[in-house]
């Protein structure tokens, strides 16, 4: 058997990873708006209504990737998202996106992108028997 097709077997888990991480490491950027936490993030307080609503899509539409559920329509919302993010924060900052912060919202846009795409995974609410 080629390696290729012992790691096809696979691609299932691998894309429910991909999922998982994703979700939580999303989630960060929601929960650093509204908590602080993790720390680093230096947003005022309170929230300007475009940072609130940014933090209430974060958390929300992290945890539903995650768990995914309705993972292709979140995922479509979440892409566009990180798309309007890029440039409406970061490219004005800068041409090159290692300059202008945005590298991490140009890389949740794609991967959002693929998930469209590739769907769930093996692991998802979306999976369950009807």
């Amino acid at each position: 058997m080629a390696l290729s097709d012992r790691l096809n077997q696979y691609q299932p888990y691998a894309l429910t990873v991909l999922r998982v991480v994703t979700g939580v490491l999303f989630i960060e950027h929601g929960l650093q708006k509204f908590f602080g936490f993790p720390p680093g993030g230096q947003f005022p307080s309170p929230l300007p209504t475009l940072l609130l609503v940014q933090g209430i899509i974060e958390i929300v539409g992290g945890l539903a990737t995650i768990v995914g559920f309705f993972t292709r329509p979140v995922a479509f919302i979440l892409c566009g998202n990180m798309a309007v993010a890029y440039f409406m924060a970061h490219y004005p900052k800068n041409f090159f996106p290692a300059n202008n912060g945005g590298d991490a919202a140009i890389l949740y846009c794609f991967v959002f992108l693929f998930l469209i795409f590739a769907g769930p995974g093996l692991v998802a609410v979306d999976n369950r028997k009807k």
